[in-house]
């Protein structure tokens, strides 16, 4: 390995720290209103009294509460530390059983009160596992994806086209391999549904070498904003009626079971004895579930549905 392409774990901890405090930043100005309170955080590495894993480490946990665009905003930065890695990140690759491990990552989730405004979510993260003797495993993970409630084309659209532009300069296929991947992670197997209208997500990294490798994963941090921050802008002054705001009430609760049963994040965090807290900041703030729901059929609720079939949203011809 080149002295270029040395593994850098203190560079992607600055570029992180910097992100977080990016999208902090942008997101106060999008609200207008209220401000990120920060949670600094450290833990230090022990036997523990638990079955799960020792972590050491720590992080920076920001939350915006009660804004004029944003009901809950997390954004968290963690670098944490551990003696074995735990079962969630061994169960497709045991042979890391037994590995240290440092865990670097932004992980953000963004829950606005009018439902005209998308949920979102973004994380960048990384990975090394060590054990002496041997070779350092690596890889970097993440990508993005959007929930909205009242979906609008012109939105859908815009948030892929500002993906597939960040996936670009590693080649043509990148985009639709790791679009086909988030549609198949964020899906909600016990429903048969979709979460969301999909985005990028990408995991276990590493092709090309530590440099190439860390650029994708910058140009998919830096272009999460652009992607975001214009639908925000274009959906945060409508109006809208108590019963579509129920509806994404009911339809946050879709997202609370994806993130406690699916979400490799959290169950990564839990199983690894993280900081409760940091690790459930992306649930809402509200939540409501409704026993055998279904939409009128032709309602602006039911159009949601249609838009929740996976598909190819830069192709004209999919995108109604």
């Amino acid at each position: 390995m080149s002295t270029h392409d040395t593994v850098s774990p203190v560079r992607v901890k600055e570029y992180l720290l910097n992100l977080q405090d990016r999208v902090c930043k942008a997101l106060e100005t999008a609200d207008g209103s209220a401000v990120f309170i920060e949670d600094a955080w450290s833990r230090e590495e022990s036997a523990g009294q638990s079955e799960a894993p020792a972590l050491g480490g720590g992080g920076r946990s920001r939350v915006l509460n009660g804004g004029a665009v944003f009901e809950q905003a997390g954004v968290n930065f963690s670098h944490v530390t551990g003696a074995s890695l735990p079962p969630s990140a061994t169960a497709a690759r045991p042979e890391l059983a037994g590995r240290g491990f440092e865990a670097l990552g932004v992980s953000l989730v963004i829950h606005p009160e009018n439902p005209h405004v998308p949920t979102s979510h973004a994380n960048v993260r990384f990975f090394i596992a060590e054990k002496e003797g041997e070779d350092p495993v690596w890889w970097f993970g993440g990508g993005y994806d959007l929930t909205p409630y009242y979906p609008v084309i012109e939105d859908i659209i815009s948030w892929h086209e500002t993906a597939r532009a960040a996936c670009e300069p590693f080649g043509e296929e990148v985009y639709p391999q790791y679009k086909e991947w988030c549609d198949r992670y964020f899906y909600l197997r016990h429903r048969q549904e979709a979460r969301g209208v999909g985005g990028l997500f990408f995991d276990d990294l590493n092709d090309g070498g530590f440099e190439r490798s860390f650029e994708f994963l910058k140009a998919v941090g830096d272009s999460y904003l652009p992607a975001y921050l214009p639908i925000v802008d274009r959906r945060k002054a409508l109006s809208w009626t108590d019963q579509q705001r129920q509806f994404q009430l009911y339809r946050r609760g879709r997202y609370v079971e994806f993130n406690l049963v699916y979400d490799r994040g959290t169950l990564f965090g839990l199983q690894s004895g993280g900081r409760t807290e940091s690790i459930l900041m992306s649930l809402p703030p509200l939540v409501a579930w409704r026993y055998n729901w279904q939409p009128e059929p032709g309602s602006q609720e039911a159009f949601l549905y249609d838009c929740l079939v996976p598909r190819d949203w830069l192709d004209p011809d999919h995108q109604r």
